[in-house]
């Protein structure tokens, strides 16, 4: 009803145009920032920081229109799904008279805005953004619609992540690419969170056959197929993030009972009737979950400036020697 184009129904209002573009939903683009504090870290910090200021917020606000544009095609075709979720069938696409060139102008409006702001920042800047406008392509479109393969759906989704941290470290530097380590464990993070979001919501639907309604991928999903799977991921990112850790400040290991234990908290929280673990960005309500977050990050800072003498042990220790 909602793709229709019914005369006899009131034509959907402005709002909920911009409703289906989730500006709401901006915060997620924070996650740029740790690829841009790791640039600072590892490269040089910039010479000139009004530019560099400039240069970041045409960078945050192209990755926001570029996601905008994603959201919009990805509400549109979800459309016939959603109306099988307990909450997302309330959806304006869903529930009310849009019309596809409005929603298809709305796409390219995103689009343009975000890559026209990416070219203010960097070539390599300009061609991950791109990149992230393909992901939202393949993975909502058909034939290929990536989002209906089990397993897949979550790496095509979670690689976003990956890509946003690519985002954040070209704003500072261009010329060179982060450690693979950082960028795999930061897409196995991504993986882990987008697998915990299918688990809380498969867990609220209640219903194997209701859930592969709304989403097709479930239909091959079970509880215990996704927590496992969440599980992997968890293991993967820790894995690599730990190796890159311990490979360029010894000092960091210190941190990483910190990191497992946000792991295992974001694993509890999707337990929880109607978990924002569902709802990303409704992320800032846990309050635990965010002084967990925030003293890690203050943990970081610290161990990033100070050095700990008898931490010096374990560089020897963790030393593999070239084989001759």
């Amino acid at each position: 009803m909602s793709k229709q184009e019914n005369g006899d129904q009131k034509a959907a209002p402005v709002s909920a145009y911009i409703k289906i573009a989730r500006p709401d939903h901006w915060v997620k683009n924070v996650f740029i920032v740790p690829g841009l504090v790791l640039a600072l870290i590892l490269i040089d910090m910039p010479d000139d920081w009004g530019s560099f200021l400039l240069k970041f917020a045409a960078g945050f606000f192209a990755t926001c229109f570029v996601a905008s544009a994603n959201y919009v095609i990805n509400e549109w075709l979800d459309a016939e799904f959603d109306r099988f979720h307990p909450t997302k069938k309330n959806r304006p696409v869903v529930s009310q008279n849009m019309r596809f060139l409005l929603v298809m102008a709305e796409y390219a409006v995103c689009a343009v805005l975000g890559i026209g702001l990416s070219i203010a920042v960097n070539v390599p800047f300009l061609l991950t953004e791109v990149w992230l406008l393909v992901m939202g392509i393949l993975y909502n479109v058909k034939p290929i619609r990536t989002k209906d393969v089990v397993y897949l759906d979550v790496l095509s989704e979670s690689v976003n992540n990956m890509i946003r941290l690519l985002l954040g470290w070209f704003i500072v530097c261009e010329d060179v690419y982060p450690p693979s380590s950082i960028l795999v464990g930061y897409w196995m993070a991504g993986a882990f969170l987008m697998a915990v979001k299918r688990y809380a919501e498969y867990r609220m639907i209640g219903d194997p056959k209701l859930a592969g309604s709304y989403r097709r991928s479930f239909a091959k999903y079970t509880e215990a197929s996704l927590l496992c799977s969440s599980f992997f991921y968890a293991l993967c990112a820790t894995f690599l993030i730990g190796i890159f850790l311990l490979k360029y400040r010894i000092e960091y290991v210190v941190a990483m009972p910190f990191l497992f234990l946000l792991f295992c908290y974001y694993l509890y929280i999707a337990h929880k009737p109607d978990s924002a673990a569902q709802k990303p960005e409704k992320l800032f309500r846990e309050k635990k979950l965010m002084i967990l977050v925030g003293v890690i990050a203050v943990l970081f800072v610290v161990l990033t400036v100070v050095d700990i003498p008898v931490m010096e042990m374990w560089e020897t220790a963790f030393f593999i020697p070239t084989r001759r």
